[in-house]
């Protein structure tokens, strides 16, 4: 079995990381919009955030874990992690790293619905040499897919420029910007 290995630091974000809002139902609260600088992760355990996998009873600190102040996935079984609170008008800051070989991953934006895998969502893609393409999830609609062009390949929308990605071992950075949302 394959398992890949992402570590996350930094996790300074003007809003948000892995799995950006949380879902709620319409009508109810209304999302956060962040007037400064907010770390949602505190470098130490997951308080602000609910852990999802795939396999119901599953112990999610074998998904996901933190050592030396770095967030850690495993990537089995799949699953994702989501802030408690929802937000809107944001930046995401995340920097990653694939230890020794590349994985899969990414950052999951206006996420809504139920908590499964996988929740109607936009992802941003960290998948070793991809990062940058967006995959709609879920059911999700966008004008852009609505569209099609040539970017859109079924529900992925490749990245606008050649990547800028490092190979595994080195840090890489994401800015991620949702407005007027």
């Amino acid at each position: 079995m394959k398992h890949y290995i992402l570590s996350i630091t930094s996790l300074t974000v003007t809003i948000a990381l892995f799995a950006a809002a949380a879902s709620a139902s319409e009508g109810q609260n209304k999302p956060i919009v962040p007037k400064e600088k907010t770390m949602l992760w505190n470098g130490r355990d997951f308080t602000g955030w609910k852990l999802f996998t795939r396999e119901p009873g599953h112990d999610v600190t074998k998904t996901w874990s933190v050592r030396n102040g770095l967030l850690r996935c495993e990537g089995k079984p799949a699953g994702y992690m989501r802030t408690e609170k929802e937000y809107a008008d944001y930046l995401i800051h995340v920097e990653w790293r694939w230890p020794e070989k590349g994985g899969n991953n990414g950052v999951l934006v206006h996420m809504s619905g139920e908590d499964k895998v996988w929740p109607k969502s936009l992802e941003c893609q960290l998948y070793s040499g991809n990062a940058g393409d967006f995959w709609v999830i879920g059911g999700l609609e966008t004008a852009e897919h609505a569209g099609g062009g040539p970017r859109v390949k079924g529900r992925r929308t490749l990245k606008l420029k050649d990547s800028s990605e490092k190979p595994p071992g080195q840090w890489n950075s994401y800015d991620i910007i949702c407005k007027d949302d």
